[in-house]
């Protein structure tokens, strides 16, 4: 071999590695292609969603920004990225009547309006939840009719106050401990007893203006 084919072919071997990393690079930027379609989604006879899009029945699995749970008779929007690929994106129209639900599965779902607020409005607002935690600075709760119905409730606080017109009270007993004062003022107070009524303590006093009197079928004293 003589040295001027030495060159001649170390130029080919550089040539052919040039093309063999511009391919790479190729193929390595080269986007999946997906095709988008319209239908109408429907079951199985498994119950697995499927998508009729023309002629074409298409499993599909709805997509995680698709917040919207989709129901069967819904128009939907969907990519489809492989035969057996096929990923519900939006839902676009929906039969009247059906209720919607917005649904992330699996983990955790946290909604978040950073220094702004956000507003719920409904004429009608249902909660269900094994555990419910609400933590805030100030809270208000304004409504005509407030029912709270529960097999234990406990509040803790260092100042309760209420303004009520009327206030009824059963229970089937009460007890009620008072390290300081306790006092109660009225135009009118009356205390009854079906079987015994017992006033206690280190001293008692009774005082009546106008009249005290003590009726009795018998009366002790000392």
């Amino acid at each position: 071999m003589t040295n001027t084919e030495e060159p001649t072919i170390m130029n080919n071997e550089t040539s052919t590695l040039t093309k063999a990393r511009t391919g790479r690079k190729g193929q390595a930027a080269k986007a999946i292609p997906g095709e988008w379609c319209v239908g109408i989604l429907g079951t199985d006879a498994k119950g697995r969603q499927v998508v009729a899009s023309g002629a074409l029945k298409l499993r599909a699995r709805r997509a995680a920004s698709c917040l919207l749970e989709p129901a069967a008779g819904d128009s939907v929007a969907c990519l489809r990225l492989a035969p057996d690929e096929v990923w519900i994106m939006a839902v676009l129209q929906r039969e009247e009547g059906t209720v919607n639900v917005l649904n992330c599965e699996g983990g955790g779902m946290r909604i978040a309006a950073e220094g702004g607020r956000i507003e719920l409005a409904a004429d009608e607002l249902d909660v269900t939840t094994q555990r419910t935690r609400l933590a805030t600075d100030t809270a208000d709760v304004v409504g005509r009719q407030l029912s709270v119905v529960g097999t234990s409730l406990k509040l803790v606080g260092s100042v309760l106050s209420s303004v009520m017109d009327r206030v009824q009270h059963f229970s089937r007993h009460y007890l009620r401990t008072t390290d300081g004062i306790d006092r109660v003022a009225a135009t009118h107070v009356e205390c009854e007893a079906k079987q015994l009524m017992r006033i206690e303590g280190e001293h008692t006093l009774v005082n009546g203006r106008e009249l005290v009197k003590a009726r009795g079928a018998q009366i002790h004293f000392g």
